[in-house]
């Protein structure tokens, strides 16, 4: 296992580097965490993959100097692109979690021949639509804890920054997609190792600038500019628990040439902690598979090997 950083314009990646094998570029969720509640369930894929994780610009140990200002969708990118380049990667499979997958199809709509495969984890919805429905949903489901939520923001703790209180709300909000309370506690005890209560508050509010650049944007669908690029192959992994409904992966689904989805049963909205040997497995068998028509039965992918 190597750690380090990689120098970009206007910040310092950290990077965790672990396994041999294909490369792997690790994005995690949020998008106001750092990749280290991924740990260590994630690092089981690295007895046949080299998984680079990093904290995305301005959170984590990639906080430093960044400014909520500094970070934009295009930010998020660009340093992608230079994870990549930083490690002399020619192409790479992404996997991402949550947010992570909304980066991970930013990054494929962007630098399309660079990819060789997606893999999105629990995926947080694609288009602005999307996400419309599921916070109607959660509106109409889950009122309880929205207003738990919101009397929780309202102190002036939480308004600080305080790490205990920052819990206190994650908690709630993990405990509608996730079936097990001791799972809940184990991602929230997590989530800010590596936050001071400053990099929290930076984190909330570099999360709604991306929310403005992404979700918050009338028309925003990310899905329309992958396909518009071509066909990557793509695993989708959605929990049958997860926050996220079913409709959003039935989408990506139904629009995203090239696509396998597998709905994991008893799983909500953190797939390699709940069900790791099942996340494993398919990973592995979507990346074996030599070519796209294993994974084609409605007829929609094509004969070519996968790269």
């Amino acid at each position: 296992m190597k750690e380090g950083f990689v120098p970009v314009q206007g910040a310092r990646l950290f990077y965790r580097e672990v396994g041999t094998g294909m490369p792997m570029l690790v994005l995690h969720g949020g998008p106001d965490f750092d990749h280290f509640y991924l740990l260590p369930e994630m690092d089981a894929l690295s007895e046949r993959f080299r998984l680079i994780y990093y904290d995305q610009r301005g959170r984590g140990r990639s906080s430093g100097e960044v400014q909520p200002a500094d970070v934009s969708l295009e930010s998020e990118i660009a340093d992608l692109e230079a994870i990549r380049t930083h490690f002399g990667f020619e192409s790479v499979t992404l996997l991402g979690h949550s947010w992570g997958a909304l980066l991970a199809l930013e990054y494929v709509a962007a630098h399309f021949e660079r990819v060789r495969r997606a893999i999105l984890m629990n995926p947080a919805p694609a288009t602005h639509a999307d996400y419309e429905h599921y916070r109607s949903q959660r509106m109409f489901t889950d009122a309880v804890r929205l207003h738990a939520r919101a009397t929780i923001a309202a102190t002036p703790e939480y308004q600080a920054g305080d790490i205990e209180a920052d819990a206190r709300s994650y908690r709630l909000h993990f405990s509608a997609g996730m079936p097990s309370a001791d799972h809940v506690e184990t991602v929230v005890g997590r989530l800010r190792v590596h936050f001071s209560s400053a990099d929290i508050l930076k984190a909330r509010a570099i999360e709604a600038r991306l929310f403005e650049q992404t979700w918050g944007r009338a028309g925003y669908n990310v899905l329309e500019r992958v396909t518009a690029r071509g066909a990557v192959p793509t695993l989708i992994l959605h929990g049958e628990l997860d926050s996220f409904p079913e409709r959003v992966v039935r989408h990506m689904e139904r629009v995203l040439p090239d696509v396998r989805l597998e709905v994991l049963h008893d799983c909500g909205h953190f797939a390699y902690l709940e069900r790791p040997e099942a996340v494993r497995s398919a990973i592995h068998r979507f990346v074996a598979a030599g070519r796209r028509t294993e994974f084609s039965a409605r007829g929609r992918g094509t004969s070519a090997a996968w790269p």
